[in-house]
């Protein structure tokens, strides 16, 4: 009977390795790898395989993304109704344009009448289609609207700030994102990268009329006086659109232009000059995303069974959970390269060129051992490293190649390089962690070597993308094509 289960579990463990190897290929020749990989020593065989994973797609929620933006970083503004892949987001503004100085006056303070005032935006560039039209909505936020607005905070830019505390409207337009960067000529101002709204000439004339409040008290007297009068500009596209725009409010070209004509001299007539206010380090800021993830195909895939597409979304987001069980069950081996290979699958309506990929992906462990209330997450341990001023964030994987699927489609490569993860995992001298795979605005979690590593030790550092923009379609673990896998390269021990 020993016997008997003796050679039935001997059978079972055949059949494992068969299946788990069944991609292995002999490599004798060194130069198919390279010679940092392979060993130049005669009578040592070098295997190449892949290592089937396992791909979970998933929604970040408020508690895991609550990631705050500084007034200085680039803010976003509009509406994508028509992602296929990625459904829809509404990305909306809220500033505080303000005198440079105080007291401040205008350059005439008699008879002065209102011209027109405009809203001045400095633009950055477009995420999306820019030749649909965009409906760009101001309004003034209510005096009474309960949230202080202060320039010394960073607020979450998936809470809104203001719900429903901005109902005056101040201003429309309707503009094509293509012509921002045109050249503008305007009065007093002539330049290109800007977005121009014309506000209520009534508006404009409450501000001249603050001008004649004189004394210790008046509108300009002060900040907090001023603050009284005017709290700031909600900016948000309610209908049409299908990209988003990012401004850069501390630029030469943001500011509140303020037109305004006086008598001139012996009364022939009158002349119109400009004063502006800006944006300045009184100024607050706030910038709120919301995701509509109910449509588009990325609706279709949220749920606990496995996926074979992943649907990776920067900041406010979605990530992908890997789980790699067969590894621990090739034994001990010397590992030269293991890198997981994520490969986009290229969208046949030719989106991908619309909403490009995120410049960058990141992958990090799950480890339910990390004492909340820290998120429960990891640097890969061994393979994500820190050298005193940075992360070695280009050679650990997160920077895609660019190269073509095999229809010729210009397509994105990912390859994390986890090799010195994987061979702590089958010495075992690490935990084979659950993967995250996601494009985060900020990285802030537990970093360190094993057994060093300690929750109140820290990786920080931010997304070149910044927020909002990219997102990316890859192969799941299951996909026919465009498969996720972990590649080893390995010899016996």
């Amino acid at each position: 009977m020993k016997n008997r289960q003796l050679l039935l579990l001997l059978g079972v463990t055949i059949a494992s390795s068969i299946i788990v190897f069944s991609s292995c290929r002999k490599i004798n020749d060194a130069t198919t790898l390279g010679a940092d990989l392979i060993p130049v020593v005669d009578n040592i065989n070098t295997f190449d395989t892949s290592i089937s994973v396992q791909t979970f797609n998933g929604l970040f929620d408020l508690l895991s993304d609550s990631q705050r933006l500084e007034r200085s970083e680039e803010q976003f503004l509009g509406r994508i109704n028509n992602d296929p892949l990625f459904g829809g987001t509404d990305a909306r503004m809220f500033l505080e344009l303000k005198p440079t100085f105080y007291k401040f006056a205008f350059k005439r303070k008699d008879s002065l009448e209102i011209d027109s005032v405009v809203l001045v935006l400095n633009y950055v560039e477009t995420y999306g289609d820019t030749l649909v039209p965009q409906k760009v909505d101001v309004y003034e936020i209510d005096q009474n609207a309960s949230l202080p607005f202060k320039s010394d905070s960073a607020y979450l830019i998936r809470t809104e700030p203001f719900l429903n505390g901005y109902n005056t409207l101040l201003g429309t337009r309707t503009f094509l994102p293509a012509v921002l960067n045109d050249s503008v000529y305007a009065r007093n101002d002539t330049t290109i990268n800007q977005l121009r709204i014309k506000l209520d000439t009534s508006f404009g004339g409450r501000l001249l009329r603050y001008d004649s409040t004189s004394g210790t008290n008046g509108a300009y007297a002060s900040d907090s006086a001023f603050k009284t009068k005017f709290k700031g500009f909600a900016l948000r596209s309610m209908s049409s659109g299908n990209a988003v725009m990012g401004f850069d409010l501390g630029g030469i070209n943001t500011k509140l232009a303020i037109y305004y004509r006086y008598p001139k001299a012996g009364g022939l007539g009158r002349d119109t000059v400009v004063d502006y206010f800006r944006f300045t380090t009184l100024s607050a800021a706030a910038n709120y995303i919301e995701r509509n993830h109910t449509i588009g195909e990325i609706s279709t895939v949220q749920g606990p069974t496995e996926d074979n597409l992943v649907y990776i979304q920067n900041t406010p987001g979605s990530y992908a959970r890997i789980k790699i069980p067969d590894l621990l069950t090739i034994g001990n081996r010397l590992i030269h390269r293991a890198e997981l290979i994520v490969e986009q699958v290229h969208d046949n309506n030719n989106t991908d060129t619309i909403f490009p990929a995120p410049e960058f992906l990141y992958l990090d462990a799950f480890d339910p051992t990390i004492i909340l209330p820290r998120k429960q997450f990891r640097t890969i341990p061994y393979d994500l490293t820190y050298d005193g001023s940075d992360y070695n964030r280009s050679s650990f994987g997160s920077f895609p190649i660019n190269t073509v699927d095999g229809s010729g489609n210009k397509i994105k490569v990912w390859k994390f390089n986890i090799s010195r993860y994987v061979q702590h995992v089958l010495t075992g001298t690490s935990t084979l962690y659950d993967l995250r795979l996601s494009a985060p605005y900020l990285v802030r979690e537990e970093y360190g070597t094993p057994p060093l590593i300690s929750d109140q030790t820290l990786v920080l550092f931010p997304n070149p993308s910044g927020i909002v923009k990219g997102r990316v379609r890859v192969g799941g673990g299951s996909h026919t094509t465009q498969r996720m896998r972990l590649r080893l390269i390995y010899s016996k021990i």
